[in-house]
């Protein structure tokens, strides 16, 4: 059975009795996971465990991307910014290509031995440090650097199995604002757009499985957040980008979607736009009443789209600690930082 529309999360570092009937419920489809669901490498095993015995078409997913962005550290490799492998790919295409590829290689099976899908990775935004919220996780200001060091991360996460979301479409970095405390407005056109913020997109979209949309309204291009808007998610995304795969909405509680009322109504808009997958994370309330909203509705519960999003390979730590790519891919990752 392919998995339903709504991915949540869950409150703690194990499953409650409530939580496993939520999760049997057809819509959910998926289940983040955040630092509080994490107090040791062996715990985490057993809850994703634990959910994927519930049900096993569940999408177990995370924000690992390396940088301030990594839930899973105990245990795990800490992975430098990108922006750190960016500019060393920059200086050295060769080193930095191999150390890319290898890196995202890295955090794919760490994340498949550790029970998971994919993480949502990786950033494709264009940025150096004007965006607060973005600064160093992109790889790069320069589209061209940008979209070649991705590349090798993303073929990196395809060796281990891993689905690669690119985010936040069509580019955060032209901002200050923080999407996650208010909306942030961009004023610049879709001409301006294509020829710099959107190249990562147009470069990757093969390579991609998943995009995720920045809740950022582009007024010269459209009134509505991307993530609400047909025209970017239809006509740019599907029509111009021919991007085929997984839609991902942000996280519907983030104040960058507060453009529309209710839980229910941002999430009605984000799938009659063109979303596979809405997000709704840290509000119990929100994501019910998504919940709600989605057997009311003539919304088909099943997406066999988001099938992709699957892990291909399965990995096992014991294996994994005696891997030479694993132990190689370490050493120089502390070498760099």
């Amino acid at each position: 059975m392919a998995a339903g529309p709504l991915m949540l999360d869950l409150e703690g570092t194990s499953l409650s009795d409530e939580e496993c009937e939520l999760l049997l419920q057809k819509p959910v489809g998926g289940v983040i996971f955040f630092a509080r669901n994490i107090s040791s490498q062996q715990q985490f095993l057993a809850l994703t465990a634990q959910v994927s015995a519930l049900r096993p078409e569940l999408l177990l997913a995370i924000d690992q991307e390396g940088g301030r962005v990594q839930r899973l550290r105990e245990g795990y490799t800490i992975l430098p910014p990108m922006q750190k492998l960016g500019s060393l790919f920059a200086q050295d295409s060769e080193r930095g290509a191999q150390l890319l590829r290898n890196t995202g290689w890295l955090l794919a099976v760490e994340m498949i031995a550790s029970g998971l899908d994919f993480s949502f990775a990786p950033v494709l935004d264009l940025d150096s440090n004007h965006c607060e919220v973005i600064a160093d996780r992109s790889f790069s200001l320069d589209p061209a650097i940008a979209s070649a060091a991705a590349g090798y991360f993303i073929d990196g996460m395809a060796e281990a199995g891993m689905a690669a979301t690119g985010k936040h479409f069509p580019g955060h970095g032209g901002v200050k604002a923080d999407s996650h405390l208010e909306i942030p407005y961009d004023s610049r056109s879709l001409a301006q757009l294509q020829s710099r913020d959107l190249l990562p997109f147009k470069a990757l979209s093969p390579k991609l499985q998943g995009i995720m949309p920045a809740h950022i309204v582009f007024p010269e291009v459209d009134a509505k957040a991307v993530g609400f808007s047909s025209y970017w998610l239809q006509h740019i995304l599907r029509e111009e980008l021919a991007f085929n795969g997984v839609i991902f909405s942000d996280d519907l509680s983030m104040k960058g979607a507060d453009q529309l009322g209710s839980y229910a109504e941002k999430a009605e808009a984000a799938l009659s736009a063109g979303c596979d997958m809405v997000l709704v994370c840290n509000n119990r309330q929100g994501a019910l009443e998504v919940l709600d909203f989605l057997q009311a509705s003539a919304e088909p519960y099943s997406r066999p789209r988001l099938a992709v999003m699957k892990a291909q390979q399965q990995w096992q730590w014991a294996e994994l600690v005696k891997a030479e790519r694993w132990l190689a891919t370490r050493e120089a990752l502390a070498a760099l930082s």
